[in-house]
């Protein structure tokens, strides 16, 4: 009788593991992904976080491309989808602010 002591709900998680299984790894990389994605993005609208932005758009796009890879359902990679185009949206005004690296070199 194990499945009847389980948990309803789980937040975030139970969205994410629709095939009930846990993806501890995955369900990590979707979350990266997501949070990098939103940072760069909200960044790269200020012409003074050119840095943050940039960088945090393209750990988000590195990210976001392995998560697509190793997820295992298909809520992992819808998000991982939404996410990794919020980072390359973000990396790429970023870039037009002044770059990864920005004056910093040279």
């Amino acid at each position: 009788m194990a499945q009847a002591v389980r948990k309803k709900g789980g937040g975030i998680a139970s969205f994410l593991n629709s095939d009930h299984r846990a993806h501890p790894v995955e369900n990590r990389l979707v979350v990266v992904a997501a949070v990098l994605g939103l940072v760069a993005l909200i960044a790269g609208f200020f012409p003074g976080l050119h840095l943050l932005a940039s960088w945090a758009g393209l750990a988000g796009i590195v990210s976001g491309l392995w998560g697509q890879m190793i997820s295992a359902t298909t809520e992992e990679r819808f998000v991982l989808v939404i996410a990794t185009g919020a980072a390359a949206f973000g990396f790429f005004l970023g870039m037009w602010h002044g770059g990864l690296f920005g004056g910093l070199l040279g």
